[in-house]
């Protein structure tokens, strides 16, 4: 058996191969968009794809069974709820996809969405015991998939929340503790709370840490996987619709081009939106006004889906080389609306010096100073409601970074407001993101809270 698992970290994805080396046929499992490495590994190794299987519709990425389907002629499948606009293979509980002596079972096991599926893999076909099961967004590395997503229309979270139980407790439980787990996300996905940072684990192992998997009535599973979950970003419903749709492939659209700073401004004031995708203290010194800092390091896509309405133009101010990954990033979340990308941005910037603004960063002692003044700022925590439980710069106002751009009425225009976070990363979006949308006085705190509380700690 050839069992190859792909992660991105940027979006804490997990995807994978499997197939069959005596017969050569395999099948992709969640594939992201980009998908030559899927390609390029089936044919090193003497496989044909020749089926694509989404675990459901996800919600934080755009899936590449169509661009899959398109190069290599591969089947589409899903669970027998699932419905979309391109043909699909409806697969059912306990259908068996033999690709030889490998073969895989399919286990309905709804909750994250009503359509939701596992895959669990034999090695031999004759083997007692799977050698795992590929569990989608039901059950995680210390978590399972919340019920609370808006990509299920129709289904309410508590009618998801009782769906998940019966997959969890009774379904993914009654496998052998031998089994493998491999899921769909990692940690620091927002499709959960306490996501693991392990790729993999066993049924057992998860039998004894994962909070979800211990033995419980159905009241207190709803009331335990609903508590804490983080705020969605805004792409997510985009997403999940985009899945279900016949959409245009990746790398079929007009390419990126370099654009003159010129350009870039006369779109900008028709509608365009600049991501500046540089590190928060190179955007601090100098960028184009107006523009929203998600810095390419780290969970760019992700925070640029909080912050970038699906299908607005966007304009790329990358780091130097990277303005590719940057544009290739954006179209793993379905934002395939990048118009080009400002070459040499620190060149281009002398050249329009009436265009350049400065952000303003504050200290822990600066933001201590401000606050003991006769006109305090106003505190914005951008963080999520599990890390506020845990402390805060009183008095704040908290409103999640995945949550701004919705509430950006809530934030008094009438002072000086400081953003803090955790670390420094999301308050820097949430700055440029009130800048961006006319607010002035704007800050946000080197270090976030984690500085704070340093700061605070006696010696």
């Amino acid at each position: 058996m050839i069992f190859t698992q792909y992660y991105l970290d940027c979006l804490s994805q997990a995807s994978y191969l499997i197939g069959d080396e005596t017969s050569g046929r395999a099948v992709v499992v969640d594939p992201r968009r980009d998908v030559s490495e899927y390609v390029a590994d089936a044919e090193a190794h003497g496989l044909r794809i020749e089926g694509v299987i989404n675990t459901h519709f996800h919600a934080d990425f755009v899936a590449g069974h169509l661009e899959l389907a398109a190069r290599t002629g591969a089947w589409i499948g899903y669970g027998h709820r699932a419905e979309a606009e391109y043909p699909i293979r409806k697969l059912t509980d306990g259908e068996r996809v033999e690709l030889g002596d490998v073969v895989l079972e399919i286990m309905e096991t709804p909750g994250h969405t009503p359509e939701s599926i596992s895959v669990v893999v034999y090695e031999h076909a004759g083997d007692a015991v799977p050698y795992g099961v590929l569990t989608g967004d039901a059950l995680f590395i210390g978590d399972v998939g919340r019920p609370d997503l808006l990509a299920s229309f129709g289904v309410t979270a508590d009618q998801l929340g009782r769906m998940l139980y019966d997959s969890v407790q009774r379904k993914l439980m009654a496998l052998d503790d031998a089994v493998r787990v491999f899921p769909a996300h990692g940690a620091g996905s927002a499709c959960g709370k306490n996501l693991s940072t392990d790729r993999w684990s066993t049924i057992g192992r998860q039998r004894l840490s994962n909070y979800a998997c211990a033995p419980m009535s159905e009241e207190e599973f709803l009331a335990i996987v609903t508590e804490g979950q983080p705020s969605a970003p805004g792409y997510f419903v985009y997403d999940a619709v985009l899945n279900r749709k016949n959409r245009e492939l990746f790398g079929t659209g007009a390419d990126a081009r370099p654009l003159p700073v010129e350009e870039v401004l006369a779109r900008r004031a028709a509608g365009a939106v600049v991501v500046d995708a540089r590190d928060a203290q190179e955007f601090a010194l100098a960028h184009l006004k107006g523009s929203i800092n998600v810095s390419a390091d780290g969970r760019f896509a992700e925070r640029a889906g909080m912050v970038v309405e699906p299908g607005s133009e966007i304009i790329v101010v990358a780091p130097q080389g990277r303005e590719d990954e940057v544009v290739t990033r954006l179209a793993r979340i379905g934002f395939d609306t990048v118009t080009g990308y400002l070459s040499d941005p620190e060149a281009a910037f002398l050249t329009v010096p009436g265009e350049i603004a400065h952000s303003t960063r504050v200290t822990v002692a600066g933001l201590r100073q401000a606050l003991d003044g006769d006109e305090p700022p106003v505190l914005l925590d951008v963080r999520n409601a599990g890390e506020v439980a845990g402390g805060a710069i009183e008095p704040s106002l908290h409103i999640p970074l995945a949550e701004l751009a919705a509430r950006l009425a809530e934030v008094p225009a009438d002072h000086p407001v400081v953003v803090y976070c955790a670390g420094g990363a999301r308050s820097a979006i949430a700055a440029s993101l009130l800048t961006h949308r006319g607010r002035e006085g704007v800050s946000d705190l080197l270090g976030g809270y984690d500085a704070w509380q340093r700061a605070l700690a006696p010696a």
